[in-house]
């Protein structure tokens, strides 16, 4: 019997997450994502269509060189201004009943003891429909941001965020026991040999404790990675329970979420514990002509700088290329692949950055007719993954075409769901609400508690 896929809408609130330019097009809503009710009608859309997440990224500070101009990401919208996501889920959480609201959080940006604490607030708000996607900060400005003169060097990154979660694990699974709360009104409203102090003492963190907010519906959030260096994957296999691919093909993703359960099975857990979503976008027409059509119409509001100033592509001094400058002198390792690729298939003249930059638009893009694209997700599926990070070139449209189009051909092969399960997040993902007792944050469950009691 097939598995239906599970999807999530890989969003941010920006102007310019991933495709870069396209929120000049005229249906591009994005523009307005200041706006909460294009997040609360995003929100209502999705879960009418069955999505099981909407995913929020994050970042805190500019890409690129810190000391170089910044003129290319204010002008392009690329993820500044942006919003903060954790403030937003709220007013998701409260216009929803079932879709989960995964946030982005890196370690340098809130203490353990008070992120902790929100994510315990938005999951009593939401009923245990929160995720986490843990990262550790990829941008040298971010790290100025928070007193630092850059970021920590890349491997001692994982070893940060090691600390932090072990931080929130205690507070979220050991500080307050099952049954602590009684609300009993003839005498007390919990019990206080059931609620305990952590105190965490670590390189960076001091922790007292106890807990302030009381056991929510799945306790720990349902916890994202994305990390594809040996480090992240490592972090990933201790402590992931989704990881975030963005792999160029099917293949590689099965090398990488093979390898990553396979490392998560040599630290005691069950590989089949971590669920793996694939970054993919969709051109969808009625004929393979008109998604043909389309991709052209998309590709006119590509912009170049926008892409090359995400992936770093700057000269020696932080400045990003412009457009037109020849692929041949950029002098950069980022990009040596592609480059080496385009100078065998562009021959009728000099390849150039804005070439360069139009195949990222389009190297993990779908296109074609929904059956075409049913066919795709399932090359997918076969490779492994088990849902996929859906990425939109604008809001609402891009989500509303593939709930219009996609998902009922979807339905009809079994790869879609047509309906939601009860119960919280972790529950629909996995069957249960709680980390598993082979997850290292489980092993905090009545670790506090008086000897003897």
């Amino acid at each position: 019997m097939t598995t239906p896929l599970l999807f999530n809408a890989f969003v941010m609130t920006t102007t310019s997450h991933i495709h870069h330019g396209q929120w000049r097009r005229p249906d591009a809503g994005q523009v307005d994502f200041e706006d909460v009710d294009t997040w609360v009608n995003l929100a209502k859309l999705l879960e009418e269509a069955k999505f099981d997440g909407m995913f929020f990224a994050d970042v805190t500070g500019l890409y690129g060189d810190a000391d170089a101009p910044f003129d290319t990401y204010v002008r392009e919208g690329l993820q500044i201004p942006s919003n903060d996501p954790t403030v937003l889920i709220s007013a998701l959480a409260v216009n929803t009943e079932h879709i989960g609201l995964a946030v982005t959080s890196n370690v340098m940006q809130s203490h353990p003891f008070q992120f902790a604490r929100q994510i315990s607030t938005l999951d009593h708000i939401t009923r245990g429909r929160i995720a986490w996607n843990v990262v550790t900060g990829m941008q040298d400005n971010g790290a100025r941001n928070f007193g630092l003169n850059r970021l920590v060097e890349h491997d001692a990154r994982y070893d940060w965020a090691e600390e932090y979660i072990d931080v929130t694990y205690k507070l979220w699974e050991g500080s307050w026991d099952d049954d602590a709360v009684l609300k009993d009104r003839s005498g007390s409203y919990s019990d206080v040999d059931r609620v305990h102090k952590i105190h965490h003492h670590s390189e960076r963190y001091d922790v007292e404790g106890p807990h302030l907010v009381s056991p929510t519906p799945q306790r720990t959030p349902v916890l994202y990675q994305a990390g594809s260096s040996g480090a992240g994957r490592a972090f990933a296999a201790r402590n992931a329970e989704a990881v975030f691919l963005m792999a160029p093909n099917p293949e590689l993703a099965r090398q990488q979420l093979t390898e990553t359960r396979a490392q998560a099975e040599s630290y005691g857990r069950k590989g089949e514990d971590i669920k793996f979503f694939q970054g993919v976008s969709f051109i969808i027409g009625d004929t393979e002509e008109e998604a043909r059509a389309k991709e052209q119409e998309y590709l006119k509001y590509v912009s170049a700088e926008g892409y090359a100033a995400h992936s770093a592509l700057v000269d020696p001094d932080g400045r990003v290329y412009p457009p037109e400058t020849p692929i041949a002198q950029l002098q950069t390792n980022s990009a040596r692949g592609e480059a080496e690729w385009l100078a065998k298939a562009i021959t009728d003249r000099e390849p150039v950055v804005a070439d360069l930059m139009r195949h990222r638009a389009t190297r993990q893009t779908l296109v074609g007719t929904p059956e075409q694209i049913a066919d795709g997700l399932q090359a997918w599926q076969d490779a492994g993954v088990d849902g996929i990070n859906v990425i939109n070139w604008v809001i609402p449209g891009s989500f509303r075409e593939f709930a219009d189009k996609v998902l009922p051909v979807l339905r009809e092969r079994g790869l879609a769901k047509t309906e939601y399960e009860e119960g919280t997040l972790r529950k629909k993902l996995f069957g249960h609400d709680r980390l598993p007792e082979s997850h290292p944050g489980a092993k905090y469950r009545g670790a506090f508690a008086p000897v003897g009691v």
